[in-house]
């Protein structure tokens, strides 16, 4: 079972930047999709972004044009760049691991944006 360890958030203010990292236990970039998703207070999880094995990105539109969503195979990395953040950035973020059904879930990072 591949393990995922998220880092680097914090607290920002408004118009701020944070690079999350999201560090996988052993090489899956190959077969697994790469994602990143949010949770807020009374919110239910939602897609931030992904990158699928073949390298290609999706983003949500709220933060399309801020967020990039990157990838290091040599170490089993992967980040989210943030810039331009928003207080409704404020959430947990957690990184994702999905080959067919199954799903892996890191243990999340907070991230608050402060007005």
């Amino acid at each position: 079972q591949v393990q995922l360890v998220e880092s680097g958030g914090g607290l920002v203010q408004a118009g701020g930047s944070l690079r999350l990292s999201c560090a996988a236990s052993r090489n899956i970039f190959s077969i697994y999709t790469m994602g990143w998703y949010r949770q807020a207070p009374g919110n239910e999880r939602e897609l931030v972004a992904h990158i699928t094995s073949g390298g290609t990105t999706n983003y949500a539109d709220s933060v399309k044009g801020r967020f990039t969503i990157s990838r290091d195979n040599a170490k089993n990395t992967v980040y989210l760049e943030m810039n331009s953040l928003k207080p409704e950035d404020t959430a947990v973020y957690y990184c994702s691991a999905q080959y067919k059904n199954s799903r892996v879930w890191g243990q999340g990072t907070q991230v608050t944006v402060s007005s």
